[in-house]
């Protein structure tokens, strides 16, 4: 069959890599409503449905699921080829994107094990608050918590965590360990507020713990998690502490956990391969090495 006009792709690229015709629009600079007409027409053309409508928001279909992944992958390709010829990407370097907390906390303390077991593998590390469907840069893997919005990312596998509170030793009379979580309500409670909000907030948290606090909570928001984390490092209340995240925090003093109670999240991490039909030689071994390290 003929190809449909090239000038389709890119909006539903867009849209279905970010699951959102607004968004799509906002990133290529056009209006929601081009972006949306030029994917109808897409849609008439190829005689298939690529997106759900519902309550003014988007879902990609299994169709459009499939083919998001292969237009992903040819314009990933083209993308990477372009830097390459630019000299902004040697054709040897494996690009890690990592969400920012786990990349400072977590990756790094660990980078050293896997340059020794791949001595001869360039790896460049891209740290994000964002979520994946937001960066612009090709990428072999990617790691992010599971909630957050992977668009045509291809999942390798899921990891666990836990979700417990976290404080400075100095907030809370040792003796009085460990507390109740209601105890832990009358704190200070700091939180990380995005839009949209996928990540676990302390309402998600008392809830799955089975905990109402007797009075509402004081809440002191913050805009990235690594600042209200470091906000519990110094003393301003407590927060809410991923244990892969948190675990060097602890082992070094700087932070406690004020109570037992915890929530386990099986599938919390995800580590995504990157769209590109010719990935780097080295993808499976990073994805292998980064599955050993958070099975561990």
């Amino acid at each position: 069959m003929a190809l449909p006009p090239l000038n389709r792709m890119r909006p539903f690229e867009a849209a279905a890599r970010l699951e959102s015709f607004s968004m799509a629009a906002a990133e290529l600079g056009m209006t929601q409503t081009a972006v949306s007409k030029q994917i109808a027409a897409l849609e008439r053309e190829l005689g298939v449905s690529l997106f759900e409508r519902r309550n003014r928001a988007v879902f990609l279909t299994d169709a459009g699921r499939r083919l998001g992944r292969v237009v992903s992958a040819a314009l990933s390709d083209i993308t990477a080829e372009l830097a390459a010829l630019q000299g902004r990407r040697r054709a040897d370097e494996l690009i890690l994107h990592c969400q920012l907390c786990e990349a400072f906390y977590w990756l790094m303390p660990r980078l050293s094990g896997f340059h020794e077991r791949h001595p001869g593998v360039e790896l460049r590390v891209v740290s994000s608050l964002n979520p994946l469907t937001e960066t612009s840069e090709t990428f072999d893997v990617a790691m992010q918590t599971s909630g957050r919005a992977s668009g045509s990312a291809r999942l390798a596998f899921t990891a666990a965590d836990d979700i417990f509170p976290v404080c400075a030793p100095s907030l809370v009379t040792q003796k009085t360990l460990p507390l109740d979580p209601r105890q832990v309500a009358a704190f200070p409670l700091l939180a990380h507020n995005i839009a949209p909000q996928d990540w676990t907030t302390w309402d998600d948290w008392f809830q799955t713990v089975d905990v109402k606090p007797s009075k509402r909570p004081r809440y002191v928001s913050f805009d990235s998690y690594p600042v209200a984390l470091q906000a519990a490092v110094a003393g301003q209340g407590v927060a809410l502490g991923w244990r892969r995240t948190t675990e060097g925090m602890i082992a070094e003093g700087k932070l406690i956990r004020p109570c037992e109670e915890k929530v386990e999240r099986p599938t919390e991490i995800s580590v995504y391969r990157g769209t590109s039909r010719e990935p780097h030689s080295n993808t499976g071994q990073l994805i292998a090495w980064l599955e050993e390290e958070l099975n561990a």
